[in-house]
């Protein structure tokens, strides 16, 4: 049963809106006036207002709040203990300690602050340039607004590949049906129709309704608002899942792994207090110590870390004419291992010319290209200039000549537009002298011949000789219809007489072998989903280059079950004259086994094939409906372009695993040379204010790594989160670190004879030291500067912080930090240690590097990856905190499709 919800209109602060299943039992009259609008829309003046009383029709808002930035910083448990306890010491007597790292516990959260706060503005200005768009009828006029600015009572337009902007009661279609998987979890899509449903049923089966977050999966409707953002159905499911961009999966492991490291952090700071309360040491001076070390193992910055990586990536994309609309997508991106891609300016020029007409049966050329042109779809300038809506019309009429005058003179009485599954046009024509109806149709060379009366050997030879040449060939049949016909249809296409073929070029694009090329040694694999002849397409493969897995036709396709689908999809390399529906569906199948797939295409009927894909990627010169279904767009149409982004995204990942690697390692083990210290010696090893002064320098020496240079390796394949290698580098190489600790605290005891303060000195010196130097050998497998530089970037970071550690030690404050001069010997013995650690790492890294590498499998992105995905469609600038009270619905009694759809 549909409970209350459904029963009544509502008001939501002074404008109508109506539930959706209340809105689909009753008929579009009374839904228009219970919203106070008509099937003309509303006026732009009442929509101002509603929009100022209900809010943006929004479920994620970009707006970047420093308070929030900064409470992440402070959220640490072990921050805020250890700030405490700096207070309780201060209070206790040791003043001039608690103030020192009450000081390093403000430049660290700082540090933080400023680099995840400047990240965070860099998203908030990548979403203020995305603009998600669809056709609304205001003051009775069509025009296209941002989805933000929709209200309920608002008229809005479908077609095919949109993403429905809201919820909203159908009152036209067109053989609409909408994909509702996100919905529902159903993958068949539903269709649509104006009948009035009966009251209580349940949402997922208001076939009179189109949800939110959606897609258009094939013909054209339209509908009013009815709900918007956290309203509509979608939007209560994606408010469930928060208003803020969700976490990456690589966040989220690094969440998870910083668990751990606090877990280990709790057991090893328990066992240090025990120790030192055990040796008679002052409570406060061991709980200070202990939380400092703790403080040490967990990496503070690895937020910001991440956060600038992500930016500075999108930066650098940019820069490569690549746009990504969220940060999210750069992993996304660097993940992908199948591209499926259209032929035509890809690994064509994207400049079709006409080459010839062909005529059969006794026609001549000039009377198949005079039929040809009869058949476009064209639209006049103010000028009265024919405008051609496709390539191949604008070649046509663009070497029309004299034959082009003569086409003039013919008046086009009615038509049937192309679409994907006749794969053909029609125009009815009423000739210039004796007013004959003369229907003529275009198109793929296999549908028009199959309609035709008869198509002789000569045709089909001269066509399949044009096939192996490359050309694309269009095919040109007529049929003479009754002068009083006005009217003609899908169904009149038949009984047709061939009268020749059309003749186009689009060579391969010279660029395009070397993007191949690239594209396979970042180990991705390419597919080729294209309109045209299949033979033409395993042409232009092969010229390119590209090996085939052979090709399959729509046709084919459409006779296969599913596995014979799933077998195809993997096995095949050319994907020819498929329909918009099969294109999604080959997404699916290939994401279904496990891979991650980008789907790069610019048209209409690519649309649904970008929502499908794990990326969708447009370009900036394709439809709006493409760009908007897109994840990524290139400012060109060029594979070279594409296979920088995937480098990009595999460089952010790959330098942000070095910091995880190096700073949990080294972390790891400086907190366990503490522990053994603190048990052996009779003070303290280091004090907390040098612990975490130590901290300090080093995260901020690894601040450059996002921008560090990558070795081709990394880039061959995709990389993932694998919290097991992690574990296994950090017990691995942490010991390594500790090793040359004790050699440290051995040789300042024992030869430098060193108090207390002088042994921290020497600990603190060698420790950020060894710290800050590694970050070479660590992140590259090869040998560092000789097969792998750093960038410079890194190199001068590291030797400012290592110059500042060691002028510390000199500096005026070096006494209120507990630092005291360090002899000349110490250097020298620091050069030994740091070459000799240095090379006992390199040979440490062929150890460990020996075991075969885990290939993991490519991520599995269920539906709630989905739904965030979706939701990001609907963004706003604007703060969405003060409309939630007013958007929330009072009583749940309704039955939600996801409830229908399980």
């Amino acid at each position: 049963m549909t409970g209350e919800r459904g029963q009544t209109a509502r008001e939501t602060g002074g404008s109508p809106s109506l539930a959706i299943d209340t809105a689909g039992a009753l008929p579009v009259a009374e839904v228009l006036a219970r919203l106070g609008s008509s099937a003309a829309g509303l006026s732009a003046a009442a929509a101002a207002e509603r929009l100022e009383s209900v809010g943006p029709n929004a479920l994620r808002s970009y707006r970047v709040r420093a308070w929030t930035v900064l409470a992440r910083q402070l959220r640490s448990a072990l921050l805020l203990l250890l700030a405490v306890t700096a207070v309780a010491s201060f209070f206790l007597g040791n003043r001039t300690d608690a103030v020192v790292i009450g000081i390093i516990l403000v430049a660290s959260v700082g540090l933080g602050f400023v680099n995840e706060y400047r990240a965070e503005r860099a998203t908030a200005a990548l979403h203020s340039q995305v603009r998600h768009t669809t056709v609304v009828l205001r003051d009775g006029a069509p025009t296209r607004l941002d989805v933000a600015e929709l209200v309920p009572g608002d008229v809005v337009r479908l077609v095919l590949g949109d993403v429905v902007p809201a919820d909203l009661r159908l009152f036209e279609v067109l053989e609409l049906e909408c994909e509702e998987s996100v919905l529902t979890g159903e993958s068949e899509p539903a269709v649509k129709t104006t009948e009035v449903v009966p009251e209580g049923t349940a949402t997922a089966d208001l076939t009179d309704c189109a949800f939110m977050g959606t897609v258009v999966h094939t013909g054209t409707g339209m509908g009013v608002v009815v709900s918007t953002g956290a309203n509509a159905e979608f939007g209560r499911i994606a408010r469930g899942l928060g208003d803020r961009e969700p976490e990456t999966d690589f966040q989220r492991g690094l969440r998870s792994f910083s668990v751990l490291l606090l877990q280990v952090a709790v057991v090893l700071t328990s066992m240090i207090v025990v120790i030192n309360l055990l040796l008679d040491r002052p409570l406060i001076e061991s709980l200070l110590f202990a939380l400092a070390i703790a403080v040490g193992i967990t990496p503070q910055l690895l937020p910001a870390v991440v956060s600038t990586a992500l930016a500075s990536g999108s930066r650098r994309l940019a820069a490569r004419k690549v746009l990504v609309k969220r940060l999210v997508c750069i992993e996304d991106l660097g993940d992908v291992d199948i591209l499926i891609t259209d032929k035509t300016g890809t690994l064509t020029t994207g400049r079709i010319a006409f080459v010839e007409a062909v005529p059969l049966d006794g026609n001549s050329a000039e009377h198949t290209l005079l039929h040809g042109l009869l058949a476009t779809e064209t639209e006049r300038s103010e000028s009265g200039a024919r405008i051609a809506t496709n390539a191949m019309d604008t070649a046509l009429w663009e070497s029309a000549g004299e034959t082009g005058r003569r086409a003039e003179e013919y008046r086009r009485v009615d038509g049937v537009p192309f679409d994907h599954s006749r794969r053909m046009a029609s125009a009815l024509t009423s000739t210039p002298h004796d007013d004959t109806r003369l229907m003529v149709v275009k198109g793929a060379p296999e549908s028009v011949l199959a309609r035709c009366v008869e198509a002789s050997a000569t045709a089909r030879e001269t066509l399949t000789e044009l096939f192996a040449r490359g050309s694309r060939v269009v095919a040109v049949a007529t049929k003479t219809l009754d002068p009083a016909r006005t009217r003609i249809t899908a169904e009149d296409e038949c009984d047709l007489h061939l009268t020749g073929f059309l003749v186009f070029s689009d060579e391969p694009k010279e660029s395009a072998r070397h993007s191949l090329d690239r594209l396979a040694e970042l180990g991705i694999t390419v597919k080729v989903a294209t309109g045209d002849n299949s033979q033409v397409a395993e042409r232009v493969c092969t010229e390119l280059g590209l090996d085939s897995g052979g090709s399959v036709t729509g046709a084919e396709l459409g006779r296969l079950d599913d596995a014979q689908f799933a077998e195809v999809a993997r096995r095949a390399t050319v994907f020819a004259r498929v329909s918009p529906e099969q294109k999604a569906r080959l997404v699916r199948v290939l994401r279904g086994q496990g891979r991650a797939v980008g789907f790069l295409g610019d048209g209409v009927n690519d649309a649904l094939a970008l929502h499908a894909a794990d990326v969708g990627i447009s370009v900036d010169s394709g439809t709006d409906v493409a760009k908007d279904a897109a994840d990524v767009v290139l400012l060109e149409k060029d594979l070279g372009v594409l296979a920088d982004g995937v480098a990009e995204g595999r460089r952010t990942f790959a330098n942000t695993i070095k910091y995880v690697l190096m700073s949990t390692s080294s972390n790891f083990g400086n907190m366990f040379s503490a522990a053994a210290a603190s048990a052996v010696l009779t003070f303290l090893p280091m004090l907390p204010s040098q612990i975490l002064l130590n901290n300090l320098l080093y995260d901020s020496s690894q601040l450059a790594l996002p921008g560090d240079r990558v070795d081709p390796e990394e880039l061959r394949a995709p990389s993932h989160w694998d919290i097991a290698f992690i574990r296994r580098f950090m017990l691995f190489f942490g010991p390594l670190s500790s090793l040359f600790d004790f050699v440290t605290f051995g040789l300042m005891l024992g030869v430098f004879h060193a108090g207390p303060e002088l042994f921290r000195t020497g600990w603190f010196v060698e420790s950020l030291a060894t710290q800050v130097l590694i970050v070479f050998a660590i992140r590259t497998r090869r040998t560092p500067f000789i097969r792998s530089r750093p960038s410079r970037a890194l190199i001068a970071t590291v030797g400012v912080v290592l110059a500042l550690g060691i002028g510390v030690t000199f500096s005026p404050p070096a006494d209120d930090l507990g630092f005291t001069r360090l002899p000349l010997g110490f250097f020298l013995m620091l050069v030994v240690l740091i070459v000799g650690y240095l090379v006992l790492i390199e040979y440490a890294k062929r150890l460990f590097y020996a075991e075969p590498q885990r290939h993991l499998p490519s991520r599995r992105r269920g539906r709630r990856h989905r739904v965030h995905r979706r939701a990001a469609h609907f963004s706003t600038g604007a703060s969405l905190r003060a409309f939630v009270a007013r958007k929330e619905n009072p009583s749940s009694g309704g039955r939600s499709a996801r409830d229908a759809g399980g």
